[in-house]
């Protein structure tokens, strides 16, 4: 999971889209190559661009930064034991 901030002024409203459900914004989640940043970064956040625009050389402008989520470690439970020490296979479905 990420988690990420975007600074809206930074949007070039010109490449935002219409679609069938609303107005989209097209993004690019770029690792940082040296790893995480001095303030916790683990990336940064671009603007997508059209193709037509990226042939010409545009690039989408930094519009903000992500970061990781620290992630819970899942644990498995130890299988119940019948009296006898023997795991207990009920077939309970959850």
């Amino acid at each position: 999971m990420r988690f990420g901030k975007i600074d809206v002024t930074k949007i070039k409203k010109e490449h935002l889209f219409k679609g069938t459900k609303g107005t989209y914004l097209d993004i690019t989640l770029v690792e940082n190559k040296t790893g995480r940043d001095e303030f916790g970064n683990d990336g940064f956040i671009s603007q997508s661009v059209s193709k037509e625009a990226r042939e010409k050389g545009e690039k989408g402008p930094i519009i903000g930064n992500w970061k990781r989520a620290k992630e819970k470690v899942a644990t498995t439970p130890a299988p119940a034991a019948s009296n006898d020490g023997q795991p207990v296979d009920d077939d309970v479905p959850f």
